[in-house]
């Protein structure tokens, strides 16, 4: 894709080597870049220890990208979303594990920051579209369609699903049709000195996985015990607060049986965690909500699609029965293990992303 005559582009940059390539992409294309560092944490949380020297917008990060732009003759800016992450990213986490819930915070950061609040500011400084470095790719037939990136190992149209026809007009996705091993070769070709960073696997602001002690230490408040209780009710031991458990887990229960046993559910509610055998585990179906459409303006119901429940579940055949503007059923041919509420089912015809919402 080739820029038309004076495109301006907002790229955006977290210092990793996928955003630096997709910027090395644009410029050879021919458009006038503008990169940008997304400021997501209000200033003391770096002191109070939530997160990493190498976590995204870390001084480090600002300085990599800072220096990447600035070798591609691309003007580099920082914007400071720290108040919007705050309340659409951190405080939407805290409260879905606070119901119960197992949140995927890339999601909301994609939807109300790193894309929501980007095109707003593209719009702003007069940028005909806005970058990223997602594998993912968007394409026009008839309406605008999200497609899986090519490499099938980092794609990343999973995170993407509430995109807007608005907003995939506006979006180029340089890396959608190439393999990190290529962005990686690109990057080095080029003298960045990220081409090897390595990257990380955790969540952005709990870089040490421990999803619990970051709730406690954001909220001052230490989560409360309650009650391991069987799926008939019988009472097993004590909790230590239903922030620690999700669906599927099996380690850290601190609790022994004479077999296996498996957190199954977890009722907020009467603050109980749900334990069971691996087969309770199983279900058919789920129902999801606060639902967007992407290939579709409505699901003709029943519409056959394979369906993702979380980012690295291998998506599975199902039905899908939408049940109202923002609700849906997915039936599934076979029962999946571990859904999930608060993670998100998305659903795909081959490589085309129809849609998702989010499971409860």
């Amino acid at each position: 894709m080739s820029a038309d005559n004076g495109s301006r582009v907002l790229v955006a940059m977290s210092g990793g080597v996928d955003s630096s390539v997709a910027a090395l992409l644009l410029k050879r294309q021919g458009y006038e870049g503008m990169g940008v560092l997304l400021k997501l944490f209000p200033g003391g949380e770096d002191k109070e220890g939530l997160r990493g020297e190498k976590a995204c917008c870390s001084l480090e990060s600002a300085e990599t990208a800072r220096s990447v732009a600035m070798g591609l003759g691309m003007p580099f800016y920082v914007f400071n979303f720290s108040e919007d992450f705050r309340r659409e990213v951190l405080e939407r986490f805290i409260t879905a594990y606070q119901k119960g819930e197992t949140p995927n915070p890339c999601i909301s950061c994609n939807r109300y920051i790193k894309l929501g609040k980007l095109f707003r500011r593209a719009a702003e400084t007069d940028c005909s579209h806005v970058a990223t470095g997602h594998y993912a790719r968007v394409e026009r037939s008839g309406r605008w369609l999200l497609k899986k990136g090519l490499d099938e190992d980092k794609d990343q149209s999973y995170f993407l699903y509430n995109l807007t026809q608005d907003q995939l007009s506006h979006l180029l996705l340089p890396l959608g049709g190439l393999t990190k091993a290529q962005v990686r070769r690109l990057a080095e070709e080029a003298g960045f000195i990220n081409a090897h960073r390595q990257e990380s696997q955790d969540i952005c602001f709990v870089p040490d996985g421990d999803y619990a002690r970051f709730i406690e230490q954001y909220t001052n408040t230490p989560a409360e015990p309650g009650d391991f209780v069987g799926t008939a009710g019988q009472v097993y031991g004590s909790h230590r607060g239903i922030i620690r458990y999700t669906v599927g887990q099996r380690k850290g229960l601190g609790l022994s049986f004479p077999q296996p046993m498996y957190v199954c559910g977890i009722d907020p509610d009467n603050n109980r965690v749900l334990l069971g055998e691996e087969a309770e585990l199983f279900s058919d179906r789920l129902t999801a909500r606060d639902l967007n459409l992407i290939a579709v303006d409505s699901i003709p119901s029943p519409m056959r699609v394979t369906a993702k429940i979380r980012y690295r579940h291998k998506e599975q055949p199902a039905t899908v029965v939408q049940t109202g503007p923002e609700e849906m059923e997915v039936r599934f041919d076979k029962p999946q293990r571990a859904v999930t509420r608060g993670q998100a089912v998305v659903l795909y015809d081959c490589d085309t992303v129809i849609g998702g919402g989010t499971i409860y």
